[in-house]
């Protein structure tokens, strides 16, 4: 469940520095010099700011990964679990036609797994000890196996580019939002270029706009994660990755899962209502393994 948490983390951090940057070379100020909006600017504006943030999360998955949970990657198999986990992650991934992934463990208590990466070639695939000590090989196959399905999905690829889009409208509306306070209800002269008042108001929409377009991206994490489930089916078995969630369900009513880390990994949380859960529950995955 890390990588989503990692990815809108770093995206909204860009969003933010890039609003805060363009504010301060006066993009604001130049776009209203003309007493109104000129609404195509605008949403080119929003576009680049938009995308930019969710591209550069992307670039950065990888590197902010590792640094967050303090993965170690495995550069030399020290003993026979760490070499039969980069055994099985090459064999899946040749079978999945996509390039090897680097394979890290990562201390925890939680029994999850992630992978993230720019591209399908230049993934990440992690594990916690916590799943290591507590899932048979067969088990971690089927989890690995989930994760491999990710990668050869492009789901990472594919949800820069859904953040991408709702960026651009959080962006375009927030800032239309801004304009009307600054303009209609403070009624601040349009000489004097935006005020703080409309920075105040477009931040106040992009937090409120925010969480209403991270339904969307939550909603995309939960259809892929039956997609990653039937590639599992396919590589490492049905019964196999019905075991594995079995396990996950057993673990999860035993412990629950920090909250920040709730957002992409093997399993998902249950404290969030459905809107903004990352993850199907379990019990509705195992079902639709067992009736496809």
């Amino acid at each position: 469940m890390k990588r989503i948490f990692l990815f809108v983390l770093t995206n909204l951090a860009v969003l933010f520095v890039i609003n805060i940057t363009l504010r301060l070379l006066g993009v604001d100020r130049w776009m209203s010099a003309t007493g109104g909006i000129n609404f195509s600017a605008l949403l080119v504006m929003s576009m680049v700011i938009g995308f930019s943030g969710s591209l550069i999360s992307l670039a950065m998955s990888k590197w902010s990964a590792k640094r967050m949970v303090g993965a170690v990657v495995i550069e030399a198999p020290a003993d026979p679990t760490e070499r039969w986990l980069v055994e099985t992650v090459r064999r899946q991934a040749q079978a999945s036609g996509i390039g090897m992934p680097e394979v890290a463990i990562y201390e925890a208590p939680d029994v999850n797994a992630f992978a993230t990466g720019w591209n399908c070639n230049a993934a990440l695939v992690a594990v916690s000890t916590g799943l290591l000590h507590s899932m048979s090989r067969e088990e971690t196959e089927a989890v690995l196996a989930h994760e491999i399905s990710h990668v050869a999905n492009g789901d990472m690829v594919t949800l820069a580019l859904i953040q991408g889009v709702v960026n651009t409208f959080v962006v375009f509306f927030s800032k239309l939002f801004g304009y009307f306070v600054d303009r209609v209800l403070l009624r601040n002269d349009e000489r004097n270029g935006p005020g703080i008042g409309a920075f105040v108001a477009e931040i106040v929409a992009q937090l409120v706009l925010g969480v209403l377009a991270s339904m969307i991206v939550m909603w995309f994490s939960r259809q892929r994660e039956f997609r990653a489930d039937a590639g599992a089916a396919n590589l490492a078995g049905r019964g196999k990755m019905i075991a594995a969630l079995q396990r996950l369900k057993v673990n999860q009513e035993q412990s629950a899962l920090p909250e920040k880390m709730a957002a992409f990994g093997i399993s998902g949380g249950q404290g969030y209502s459905r809107l903004f859960m990352t993850h199907p529950p379990l019990e509705e995955r195992i079902e639709a393994l067992r009736s496809a």
